[in-house]
């Protein structure tokens, strides 16, 4: 490790990202946009309004968000909402509306026989926490203008696959 320093990311800057692995959401288009993938910030007491702009700010610091021009055409948002775990906040999309409307993504499972047979002589076996886990995985461009939130900030974008998306598990 200490030879490929570089290569691990120390603290929380700077986080990694997958490299060549960046993702693409599918929307199922037989069906025409419902008014419900465009929808309005839910609203937020002042209390709950700092700690989402807190957020939103380490968020832009980490350049996993951008914010969206006045100018941008913006089909779908996102209302956030903030949810408690383990004695601290966390910034979720109300993602529910979006991922009703995006084509599953199918990927085989290997058995665990099989996968546990290919460890068989190993000679070494490592562990590894990736932080942030879905933030390492990169999104297409033309992905992005389906990850936008909305909140009493404004619209940002999402530039890194982010958790509760529907095909979010299968490629991380």
């Amino acid at each position: 490790m200490r030879n490929n320093r570089p290569a691990f990311a120390i603290g929380e800057e700077p986080l990694g990202k997958i490299r060549r692995h960046d993702i693409e959401l599918h929307l199922d288009l037989k069906r025409p946009y419902p008014s419900m993938l465009r929808r309005p910030p839910y609203p937020a007491s002042l209390e709950t309004r700092k700690e989402i702009e807190k957020h939103i700010n380490e968020l832009l610091e980490m350049d996993l968000i951008r914010k969206i021009g006045q100018n941008e055409i913006v089909e779908i948002t996102t209302p956030v909402l903030l949810t408690w775990k383990n004695c601290k906040y966390r910034l979720c999309g109300d993602f529910r509306a979006l991922n009703s409307y995006t084509t599953a993504d199918r990927y085989p499972i290997p058995r665990i026989p099989h996968a546990l047979h290919k460890l068989e002589k190993a000679k070494y076996i490592t562990k590894m926490d990736c932080m942030k886990g879905f933030h390492q995985n990169g999104v297409k461009p033309s992905s992005m203008k389906r990850l936008r939130i909305i909140c009493h900030m404004g619209i940002y974008e999402y530039t890194r696959i982010l958790f509760g998306i529907k095909n979010a598990p299968a490629h991380f």
